[in-house]
């Protein structure tokens, strides 16, 4: 199981979160949306520091990470963090 941001998803969320060396992103479950891993959930993303991070990926100092407790949703499948150049913005799959 591991994250993979592509470099124009990477991009986005360096500007969008205004993140720097040193900042945290977590995607995590939350229950609703529309999501197509878990019947139910959709995936959440946030900027905070991590508690128990289980799958973790650096980029330029910038840490995306899925905590311990969260990798039930992803079933042991990898994160794939592409851009939606019509969207735009992140689209997700599920490896």
């Amino acid at each position: 199981m591991e994250i993979i941001i592509k470099p124009k998803a990477f991009e986005w969320y360096k500007e969008e979160l205004d993140l720097g060396e040193g900042d945290f992103v977590r995607f995590f479950p939350r229950y609703g949306g529309c999501g197509t891993v878990q019947t139910g959930f959709s995936l959440g993303v946030d900027k905070e520091t991590p508690v128990d991070p289980k799958v973790v990926t650096t980029i330029d100092g910038i840490t995306f990470f899925i905590e311990e407790r969260d990798t039930w949703y992803f079933d042991e499948r990898h994160l794939v963090v592409e851009f939606n150049e019509q969207a735009g913005e992140p689209v997700f799959h599920v490896q």
